[in-house]
């Protein structure tokens, strides 16, 4: 991101969100925004393809720390509306000769602002502006199966971000051209003036802090080095992930600048529900249908299982409806090696059309336990409180 786009750009309005929005409300408007306009889901539609690619730029600065604040410092010095004149890049003049990297040091790092203030209160950085930054994280969204999502999966993410420049690699030089050490501060990024009591310590206005002068910058991204890409990934889904689950995948983020690592992934897990299983934790659960007769008599009934044949399941005579079985190591893995429980809930189910016999024997059944009333205690207690 250069300095212009810091100005010019209005990544608090690319979100939706308040200048003084919490980093929790900027996270959900862009995974709202993301869905909404991510390429898979848009294919051919190069206005939502571009419109991705402006929140994800705005959330890859509004999301770092350090980035915001500098690109707040940058557009409160010019009330958020300062616009470099069309054609000029920064450090090629400006308005009445006004020299715009001179003030914010660089073109294509938009750390400029912060190393100079750091320089002229001696808290920045002291040897050079050249120095490896690590690249930034990176959070996407992924759909499985209640299936794959217990016994793990690997799917292909397609991810769009800041990196290197596709044209010039990121050299930030036309093709056919090379950058060359900034003859001004010998690579370094870095000058210093002597103020008589104190010293301060300024990005180069030779280079304006890259250490690297470009004679011929590249046109696709003006010498910053820097472009919008989109990349797709196959990544490994661990067994047993919840839904909503948040998996870090080191490594796998956004590139790292000057030779800085590559930032982290981080994937959000939904998974879709089954038609016969449910999940508690380590645990499935599955509500089985039984007869009356069942549970007042006892039965073996067949259970279904999850990738599995159906187990057998003892219910004891005078079993009351609602009861849980447990049924162990046939739920989900666990990241120790254990597996949890098949929890079985039995639920009478009661018959709609009944023949004859049926009928006859209910209601021998009903005049046989005529003297039973289930809701005597319930009634007593009432009358107790």
């Amino acid at each position: 991101m250069s300095t212009k786009d810091f100005l010019e750009k209005d990544y608090y309005k690319a979100l939706g969100v308040a200048k003084t929005a919490k980093p929790a409300e900027i996270k959900t408007a862009y995974r709202k925004l993301a869905r909404k306009y991510h390429p898979d889901s848009n294919q051919g539609d190069a206005k939502a393809e571009e419109r991705f690619k402006e929140i994800s730029e705005a959330y890859s600065v509004l999301s770092d720390e350090k980035r915001r604040k500098e690109y707040d410092e940058a557009r409160s010095l010019f009330g958020g509306g300062f616009r470099v004149p069309t054609g000029a890049r920064p450090g090629q003049g400006g308005f009445g000769g006004f020299d715009f990297g001179d003030i914010f040091g660089g073109s294509g790092d938009n750390s400029g602002l912060g190393d100079l203030l750091g320089g002229v209160f001696n808290r920045g950085r002291t040897t050079t502006q050249n120095r490896a930054r690590r690249g930034a994280d990176v959070e996407t969204e992924t759909t499985l199966t209640f299936g794959d999502a217990i016994d793990g999966t690997t799917v292909a993410l397609r991810l769009t971000g800041e990196g290197p420049c596709p044209t010039c690699h990121g050299t930030g030089a036309k093709a056919g051209t090379v950058p060359r050490m900034c003859p001004s501060c010998q690579g370094t990024g870095q000058s210093s003036r002597n103020l008589g009591s104190f010293g301060i310590s300024e990005p180069c206005k030779e280079c304006r802090g890259r250490g690297l002068v470009v004679d011929d910058p590249c046109p696709e991204c003006m010498g910053s080095g820097r472009a919008m890409s989109s990349r797709t990934i196959q990544t490994r889904i661990p067994a047993g992930v919840a839904d909503n689950q948040r998996i870090k995948i080191p490594g796998k983020g956004a590139p790292g600048e000057r030779g800085g690592p590559t930032g982290d992934l981080y994937v959000r897990v939904h998974v879709k529900p089954h038609p016969v299983f449910g999940r508690s934790g380590s645990d499935l659960t599955v509500t089985v249908p039984v007869t009356f007769a069942e549970l007042t008599l006892g039965a073996e009934v067949k259970v279904p299982a999850h990738r599995g044949a159906p187990v057998t399941v003892r219910i004891p005579p005078g079993t009351p409806n609602g009861r849980t079985f447990r049924v162990p190591g046939k739920g989900v893995r666990r990241k120790d090696g254990t597996t949890g429980n098949l929890l079985v809930t039995v639920e009478v189910m009661v018959p709609q059309n009944l023949n004859g016999k049926a009928r006859s024997a209910i209601e021998d059944l009903r005049e046989a336990t005529a003297g039973q009333d289930p809701r005597e205690e319930l009634l007593e207690r009432a009358k107790e409180a």
